[in-house]
């Protein structure tokens, strides 16, 4: 019988020294005396040359890796180390074909060749043991998928696939042992169960469960298709309501449409009613006699529309301006009386601009001129008496339209007193007077009509 076994925590020299490759046969005494020349150097093998221990050493470190760490330990008979044949040839691939092993190449050992050619005598413990490791190999490579010699790192590889196979099978095994235990239960249970009455009787209390659902759901399918009916029915009306909500909304839309014109238009209208009341006012709060009579001043002498009335000396005056402004002031006088739809009792005015004239309606009724002239000649003394005969009769009527006034309206107060010719306390006439106050008491005139003016159009009969 002959044991190998290879540690795998030791080194070669450890394994060599503790009997890492062990050959002992029982019923062999050669077997034995191979085993102990393997260990036990003859003193001769130290007196080789240097070129003998070079190749020795090589051998050594051949067998050194044939000797892999991490290998299984074989039993093996001499009867079977001896029918070894002398190649076997290994297969390339594993059976599960995912394991590719990088293998190192060693060269095979004719051991029937070797056999042959030995001498008689006792070999040398180096090719013994070359020998019985390539037998050991090829006797390895044979029995497995896997070619041997294998290095480290292959065989953690094939350690690692062997434990995940391991581990699989385990857990179907497992499995198995689990459903085995369901399917004893099962057939527990099947042992234990109820008796045959209780059977049928359990049987035709589901045919009357059966009949039960039936005509349930028969009345089920009854109420569905009424319901069906009804859906339909209130379809139909849906559809009736969609119509007639769209005819709503459109007649919604048409009449929010005619009331947004409608509002449209009242706000327009309302806004040309507020223009024209605004303008209304503006046109009442205006005074058109105050823009057709416009009264004031220009140093010592009154103005109608910028028209002096009166001369100074120092300051010429133009006649024609004079008569202009005779000719303003007589139909403001007119224009007030008409307003006041009052008639002149002993006078009738006829405003003719510069050529106006004052026409007495009793009497002689004479004509009075209300204008005058500056010419040198003999008829101006009396053209000039009968400018101040209508400046009079002028006088006169202002007078009497100030008592109209005064008699509507006693609050109505006027600076200066009207007697005869005389405003206040200077004369209206030109003759036998100075111009200074005939200037001053055309001034007179002139306020005492823009007071009569202001409440004829803002007074009560304004």
């Amino acid at each position: 019988m002959i044991t190998a076994t290879l540690p795998p925590s030791q080194t070669y020299s450890q394994r060599r020294a503790t009997g890492a490759v062990t050959i002992s046969s029982s019923s062999s005494l050669p077997a034995k005396d191979v085993w102990q020349r393997a260990h036990n150097v003859s003193p001769s093998s130290n007196t080789l040359s240097s070129r003998a221990q070079g190749k020795q050493s090589q051998r050594s470190g051949v067998v050194s890796n044939l000797l892999v760490p991490n290998e299984s330990f074989v039993l093996l008979q001499e009867s079977a180390i001896r029918d070894i044949p002398p190649s076997v040839p290994s297969p390339t691939h594993s059976k599960k074909g995912s394991l590719k092993t990088r293998r190192t190449p060693v060269k095979r050992v004719d051991v029937q060749a070797a056999t042959q050619f030995e001498p008689d005598h006792n070999p040398s413990p180096l090719s013994h043991h070359l020998r019985s490791t390539a037998r050991l190999l090829n006797l390895l490579s044979s029995r497995t998928d896997i070619d041997h010699p294998l290095c480290a790192e292959c065989t953690q590889i094939l350690l690692h696939n062997l434990q995940r196979q391991l581990d699989e099978t385990k857990r179907e095994r497992d499995g198995y042992i689990a459903f085995e235990k369901e399917v004893r239960k099962e057939r527990e249970k099947e042992g234990q169960g109820p008796s045959k009455e209780e059977i049928e009787k359990k049987i035709e209390k589901l045919k009357q469960e059966e009949r039960l659902a039936i005509e349930q759901l028969k009345e089920a399918q009854r109420e569905r298709q009424q319901l069906d009916e009804e859906l339909r029915q209130l379809q139909l009306d849906e559809k009736a309501l969609e119509v007639e909500e769209a005819e709503f909304w459109r007649a919604h839309n048409d009449h929010l449409l005619t009331a947004e014109q409608q509002t449209a238009q009242l706000a327009s209208l309302r806004a040309a009613y507020a223009a024209d009341m605004s303008t209304l006012e503006k046109l009442e709060r205006t005074n058109v006699y105050n823009d057709a009579f416009c009264i004031g001043h220009d140093g010592v002498f009154g103005t109608i529309n910028g028209l002096r009335l009166g001369r100074v000396p120092g300051v010429p005056v133009e006649w024609a301006e004079i008569n202009a402004a005779w000719g303003q002031t007589l139909l403001l006088l007119y224009t007030i009386a008409r307003k006041l739809d009052y008639t002149f009792e002993h006078y009738r005015v006829v405003p003719m601009g510069s050529f106006s004239r004052i026409e007495k309606t009793t009497g002689d009724k004479t004509t009075y001129e209300l204008y005058g002239s500056g010419d040198l000649h003999f008829g101006r003394l009396l053209h000039n008496r009968r400018f101040d005969l209508a400046m009079v009769a002028f006088l006169d009527c202002l007078k009497h339209l100030i008592d109209h006034v005064k008699s509507q309206d006693p609050s109505v107060e006027f600076p200066h007193q009207i007697l005869k010719d005389r405003i206040g306390d200077v004369s209206v006439k030109l003759q036998f007077n100075q111009e200074e106050a005939w200037t001053r008491s055309l001034r007179h005139v002139l306020l005492a009509l823009k007071i009569c003016l202001k409440w004829t159009t803002n007074g009560a009969n304004g």
